[in-house]
Parts: C-alpha cells; sequence; structure tokens
C-alpha cells in the first residue's frame, strides 16, 4: 500500500489529498488529519494517529529541541 505520489502544492498553500486516501480514511466529505512537521518534510497521517506516532520516532527532549531549533525560521517554527 505504501507508494510515493507528486503532488501540486497551489500559490495558497493548499495540496489535495488523493480519492483513493480519502475513501480509506473514510474523508469523502472532508474532515481534520494530522500532519507533522519533520522539518526535512511533512507526513499527513489520520487523525489522532500524529501524537503517537511522534512519540515513537523522537522523545519529549528530542521533539522539544528540534522544534526549539526553529525559532529563527519563522517558515519552520511550530508549536
Amino acid at each position: 500500500m505504501a507508494t510515493v505520489l507528486e503532488f501540486l502544492v497551489s500559490s495558497s498553500g493548499q495540496m489535495s489529498l488523493p480519492a483513493q486516501v480519502r475513501h480509506r480514511w473514510n474523508l469523502d466529505d472532508g474532515g481534520p488529519v494530522d500532519v507533522l512537521d519533520l522539518g526535512f518534510g511533512v507526513l499527513t497521517v489520520p487523525r489522532g494517529e500524529g501524537r503517537g506516532l511522534l512519540s515513537d520516532l523522537l522523545s519529549r527532549d528530542e521533539h522539544a529541541a528540534f522544534v526549539e531549533s526553529l525559532a529563527d525560521d519563522p517558515d519552520l517554527a511550530t508549536t
């Protein structure tokens, strides 16, 4: 099921989630998703999956240090 797809980002920053993913995630009428900003890229996952995945990837201290390192770049700064 894992594939690499290329998407077009609009000038306003919008991007469409593929129909097959919207169907699989029960988002046919739209809805929230989690987006993880990993610094080198973003990862979109079903709502409620992001925090657990992030905690599996980085410890709380590592994540806090990473977020703090972004403070000098307003385009990458997150909460």
